[in-house]
Formats: structure tokens, sequence, C-alpha cells
């Protein structure tokens, strides 16, 4: 087996070092910090050949690294012990207590909660949240819908729970934590990964195999970064933006017709002129070199916006953007 993988993939520990993120729990950058090590380059190489700053940050990661596989052998240990109990489930920091007594709330009928999302969703039940300064028992609703945004048994890293929740409140860190909190989800000790907690989801009939069905379209739709415009036709003005996961778009969308926008100069133009004067163009997709350790997706997409801002220039006159000083 050893010398079939090496003969096709190179060292076993190229092999390995390729898998994806969801098996090996690395990033990019930490797959090709891991590279560099395996081939013997010093700090200083690595430092040229990455680009990084000082080569404190290389003994900053190398610690890191380490901690991660302490963190795994204690892990694997853990799992180790409990394989006779029946599904045992991560360890969170949620007030059990505090869940417990909320239960009942939970129970609303369909027509009450229905009213109360559409009171803190006004512009649609997948747009954004008006604001998180609400009742216990609403709360309660709204966190529930807010959880159906996100894949059951799926496992997420702190980065993709907040890129989702983006598209919901500008104050990720609070909804992150209220999801915890109230049981919705869980985390792993070590803060590393999320998911949800399956008792929040006993549905029935048709509307669970709406939602299975749902998850299967929503997993066969690849994650891609990429640069967009906001494109005004009636002066050609332009807001270009980069955007690690182009699903994102429907989140812009939802806070313009909220007014809501960050960029207040767009936000003014989208209400004075209407939706149907604006544009949404995904200008390019960045392509993701999926068989080198060089490749730095969050340095190639700065590179990739650049390229448009350069190209349109979006300032002024011109467009939304303002000039990074």
């Amino acid at each position: 087996m050893r010398m079939h993988i090496e003969k096709e993939h190179g060292t076993v520990f190229e092999y390995l070092l390729k898998m994806d993120k969801k098996i090996t729990g690395l990033t990019e950058h930490q797959k090709n910090l891991l590279w560099f090590f395996f081939h013997g380059k010093s700090d200083e190489e690595i430092k040229q050949f990455m680009q990084i700053g000082s080569t404190t940050t290389i003994r900053n990661h190398r610690f890191i690294l380490k901690e991660k596989e302490r963190q795994a052998k204690v892990f694997l240990t853990l799992m180790e012990l409990l394989k006779d109990t029946n599904n045992k489930q991560f360890r969170h920091d949620n007030a059990l207590s505090r869940v417990n007594k909320s239960e009942a709330n939970r129970n609303a009928s369909d027509t009450a909660k229905e009213k109360t999302l559409y009171k803190y969703f006004k512009h649609g039940l997948d747009g954004p949240l008006s604001t998180f300064d609400i009742k216990e028992k609403s709360k309660l609703v709204v966190l529930q819908h807010i959880s159906e945004r996100f894949e059951a048994e799926r496992m997420y890293s702190e980065k993709e729970i907040n890129e989702i929740l983006e598209t919901v409140h500008e104050d990720t860190a609070i909804l992150r934590r209220a999801l915890i909190d109230y049981g919705f989800m869980e985390r792993q000790t070590d803060g590393s990964e999320y998911r949800l907690k399956n008792n929040h989801y006993i549905m029935r009939g048709d509307k669970m195999d709406r939602r299975k069905e749902l998850k299967e379209q929503y997993k066969e739709i690849k994650t891609e970064a990429g640069v967009f415009q906001i494109k005004n036709k009636k002066n050609n003005k332009a807001f270009i933006v980069a955007a690690p996961n182009l699903r994102m778009i429907n989140g812009r969308l939802m806070e313009l017709r909220g007014g809501m926008h960050k960029n207040k100069k767009l936000q003014e133009e989208w209400s004075r002129y209407g939706e149907e004067a604006f544009v949404i163009e995904v200008l390019e997709v960045l392509k993701e070199e999926e068989e080198g350790v060089f490749f730095d997706k969050q340095e190639e997409l700065k590179k990739l916006e650049q390229k448009w801002l350069d190209k349109i220039q979006p300032y002024g006159e011109r467009g939304y953007n303002y000039i990074k000083i």
C-alpha cells in the first residue's frame, strides 16, 4: 500500500497533505508550512519563500502545530475510552439549565413563530436580522430559524460559521455565542470546530424530506472565492468586492434591500434609483491550485481584487470604493 502511494503520489506525507481540510483539519497556510518543515527548510528560508514578515511568526506556527499534535493525541485517547458509550456528544460549554427552562417556549405554534420571525426579519426570512435586542421567548424562535441555515452533521470552522452569520447580522460573535448558549450548536473543547445539535432538528413528514433534499443540493454546490461587482446601470458606477465565498452575494443583496449596507454612497443610490437600476455580476472566480502547496488563498484573493480595482477604477465619480491607504 505504501509503495503504491509513493509511486503514484510521491511520499505518504505529501499524499496525506494534499487531502481535503475536512479530513486533515489543516488550513492551506499550515499545509504549506508542514511541507517546508518536512523538506528540512530553515525558518529563514521559509520566510523568504512564503513572504512572511519575520521568523518569529514561523516559530509561533511551529508551536501552534505542536499544540495541535498534543491535542490530537489526547482526543484519540478520549475517543478510545468512549467507544463503549452510546453516541457520546462533543463537550460544549452552553448553560444546560438555561436551555431546559426554555424548552417549553420552543413548542410555540407555527403561527406564533411565523409572526415573530417576520417581525425581526423584515425583508424576508432569508434576509438580515433587523435587531438582536429582543425578548427571551422571541430570541429562541429567531435563533432556531438562524440555525436552519447550517447543515446537520457537518463540522464548521469558526470562519465558516462567521461567513454564514454575516448574512444575518454584522455582530457575528454575539450570534455565535447565543447559538451555543441556547443549545442550538456545540463546539469542540479547543474551539476549532462547531456543529448543530441534533436534538433541535426532529421534523416530520414532507418537511423533513424537503429539508434533506435542500441539504443534498447545498452539498453539491462548490464553495468558490472570487470578485464581484455591484453596478449602477444609470451612471455606470461600480462597487468591487472580493469574497472568500461568492454565496455572500445574497447577504450583500439583503443588506441593500434592508437599507443596512455599510457603504453609505452605494446604499444611498440604491435607495434613490431602486433595485432594478443595479446589476450584480461575478467578474472572476479564483482558480485554486489543488495540486500545489504554495497556494495562499487569502493572498491570491487580494491580488485578484486589486487586479479588478486597477482595471475598473471604481473611485470618486466612477464608483463606490474608497482608496485604501
